[in-house]
């Protein structure tokens, strides 16, 4: 399996950013996929997560109503909106896959094959 994640880059405070990756040698509708980010110093968390099962959807609450989260099977990529971006937003991207049934916990730990991230940052 291989993540191509793309789409970072620098915005002000309140600007948008729509990250992509393009997932090839599984399709995403058979796993679990999801975006994870790292803050310097901090450890990765869970942004947003598609739950192979029933399609459910996970945000973390930090970017509840700001980020959305969105798949395109016919082209295998995963895509993150972020709309109205906060400082605190700032960290390296991920996008990752796994097959194991407690991805759709969105935490990294279950997660198993990963993009290079790419970075977002906000400033204020």
């Amino acid at each position: 399996v291989q993540l191509q994640a793309s789409g970072g880059g620098w915005v002000q405070s309140g600007g948008s950013l729509r990250l992509s990756c393009v997932v090839s040698g599984v399709f995403l509708d058979y796993v679990h996929v999801g975006w994870f980010r790292q803050a310097p110093g901090k450890a990765r968390e869970g942004v947003s997560c598609i739950s192979r099962h029933d399609g459910r959807l996970y945000y973390h609450s930090s970017v509840k109503g700001r980020f959305t989260i969105s798949r395109d099977n016919a082209k295998n990529t995963l895509y993150l909106h972020m709309n109205d971006l906060k400082p605190e937003d700032t960290a390296l991207y991920y996008c990752a896959t796994t097959n194991n049934n407690l991805g759709t916990f969105c935490q990294p730990d279950y997660y198993d094959d990963w993009s290079l991230g790419t970075q977002v940052t906000v400033s204020s």
